[in-house]
């Protein structure tokens, strides 16, 4: 039986199902993605160590894992030059492109209403209630 079948309580066990966004957001919305194709695409194709000082806080080797599960979902093109010395460049790959949108309505976002969750917050954490 497919996930269709099922009654809707079944439904909430299935994330896709009471989600349809959940697995983008895995995806794309995962520690470090987010700066690492916001970079890509705000300063074009780089190499590994330009990457690294543009992203601080990441280490070399959560840089490593990220870039290689970006390339393997279809985000990242990993282009290796057979040079002495070898050179390897990232740079966002089509896929990765068509997710501009969704980051500048997220920019816009940010923009317009983080001041407002800034207040909630300060108002939640001021209230003895909580």
């Amino acid at each position: 039986m497919t996930g269709h079948q099922h009654g809707a309580s079944s439904t909430a066990t299935v994330p896709e199902l009471a989600c349809p966004v959940s697995p983008v957001v895995d995806i794309v919305f995962s520690r470090w993605t987010t700066p690492i194709l916001w970079s890509l695409h705000t300063y074009g194709r780089q190499r590994f160590v330009e990457l690294e000082r543009r992203i601080t806080g990441i280490t070399p080797k959560v840089l490593t894992q990220r870039l290689r599960q970006l390339e393997r979902d279809g985000l990242v093109v990993r282009t290796y030059h057979p040079e002495v010395p070898p050179r390897v460049e990232y740079e966002i790959s089509d896929l990765g492109l068509s997710l501009a949108p969704l980051f500048a309505h997220l920019a816009e976002w940010a923009a317009t209403h983080l001041d407002r969750v800034e207040n909630a917050r300060e108002a939640y954490d001021a209230d003895p209630a909580h």
